[in-house]
């Protein structure tokens, strides 16, 4: 994958102002004091470090009131991934009302891009022209990237059941997010049969990933239910157009929309379950595969016409990640079957060596095992011996830093890709959270 980076120095942002980080440090300290009292001084200043990242390096505070996130070393706003970069701030919103406030900037933020084009996953902080406006397909100056993904759609409305959960504070009952999720609708309903989209995309530089095949629309689908996606979570092209973590994390969405809708606005609630009901027929008839060895199991992709892609990505969604997302319970006998294929050779991106084991992905060199993937699998364990072990191997495959990277090598944890990704550095403290969580 070639990414198309600037030189960002993070000192180029804005102070925080010192109610921020006094908020920070009222956060943390806690966490801090029972991670030390625990024996577990790393851990701790890990936990310290990766916390503050987004809002230290990655947060510019506009005079709307919205939010514009970097991922970090891209200066440019993924919807995916600023969802992710401010999840492990909700846990103190009750008693820090400047993280609700964070949290529902990056929302309208994101609501806005969704309406500016719902097809695009990576938007300029103004509408510029920076990033890949030379690739083939109905580019803005406005957006930075548009490899369109099902996830990208679903992971803004999944942060505002996050922050309606935390806060109380419906974000649904705001017209903007109302018109954001008919935007969604009518994308997702329109790719139930791809044919008749209007999307395509081919990029003229980079690996057969970055570009979409046939004229850049994709491997043949058979309409079933499902919607299709073209790019992964890892912004890397789908082998078969239904990717079944991403269509049950959009029937999740839907359910949860539903939920924060039914009393504001009963048609659009109404739209939501409808759309639900037909995905998850889809994923039911087509989504699971019989493994010889695991029994029945969630493939990663298919296309409907008996062709299946077994496999899991290290990006969320994932197969591993689906309790995490809610979707199902960690004790669901199909994910369970599905785990244990995922974290075990037999899916080809499942990398074991001398310093760590775990999940990987094509988007980055082989062995290298992705930290995200190593919270997630955390993340969806109520097991604190489990946990535990995972953050040992965290702690240790920072090469020094104290922060987590996008993948390392799991024989040469040194050699690593981008030093500076705050996605990962904020599930990190969420997996904190958690294992505090199992051991109170």
């Amino acid at each position: 994958m070639t990414e198309k980076t600037t030189v960002f120095d993070p000192s180029q942002l804005t102070p925080l102002p010192e109610e921020w980080a006094a908020a920070l440090d009222q956060s943390i300290e806690p966490v801090r004091q029972r991670l030390s009292g625990a024996g577990k001084a790393g851990l701790a200043a890990m936990f310290d470090a990766c916390y503050r990242s987004t809002l230290e390096t990655a947060t510019e505070i506009s005079t709307d009131g919205s939010f514009f996130i970097l991922t970090g070393d891209i200066p440019a706003m993924w919807l995916r991934d600023s969802s992710a970069q401010v999840r492990h701030y909700l846990a103190a919103a009750p008693a820090q009302p400047l993280f609700a406030r964070l949290v529902k900037g990056v929302l309208h933020r994101q609501m806005h891009c969704i309406l500016a084009d719902p097809y695009a996953n990576a938007f300029n902080r103004e509408a510029d022209g920076s990033g890949w406006q030379d690739d083939l397909t109905t580019m803005s100056p406005a957006v930075w990237e548009r490899k369109y993904e099902i996830d990208s759609l679903c992971h803004p409305f999944h942060l505002a059941w996050d922050y309606f959960q935390a806060t109380g504070d419906n974000p649904m009952a705001e017209v903007v997010f109302q018109q954001a999720l008919q935007q969604v609708i009518r994308v997702w309903q329109t790719e139930q049969d791809h044919n008749r989209s209007p999307y395509h995309f081919q990029r003229l530089s980079g690996p057969p990933s970055d570009s979409l095949p046939h004229n850049g629309h994709g491997n043949p689908v058979q309409p079933v239910g499902m919607t299709w996606s073209g790019f992964r979570p890892s912004d890397d092209a789908c082998q078969y157009g239904y990717l079944i973590p991403s269509n049950l994390f959009a029937a999740q969405v839907l359910q949860e929309c539903y939920d924060m809708l039914r009393y504001a606005n009963a048609e659009l609630a109404g739209r939501c379950q409808s759309l639900r009901q037909q995905i998850l027929t889809g994923v039911r008839e087509h989504g699971h595969y019989q493994h010889p060895v695991f029994g029945p199991i969630y493939a990663y992709e298919t296309d409907g016409m008996g062709h299946y892609n077994l496999m899991d990505d290290a990006n969320v969604p994932s197969l591993l990640s689906l309790p995490y997302l809610g979707i199902c319970g960690p004790d669901d006998e199909v994910y369970q079957n599905t785990r244990r294929f995922v974290l075990s050779r037999h899916n080809p991106y499942y990398f074991a060596g001398t310093a760590a084991r775990g999940v990987g992905s094509p988007h980055t060199p082989g062995p290298n095992i992705w930290p995200i993937s190593l919270c997630v699998q955390g993340l969806t364990t109520s097991d604190p011996s489990e946990v535990e072990a995972l953050l040992n191997t965290l702690e240790q495959t920072t090469a020094g830093t104290g922060l987590m990277h996008e993948s390392f090598n799991c024989n040469q944890p040194s050699d690593y890709t981008r030093p500076w990704f705050a996605w990962a550095n904020s599930i990190f403290a969420e997996l904190i959270l958690h294992y505090l969580r199992l051991i109170a």
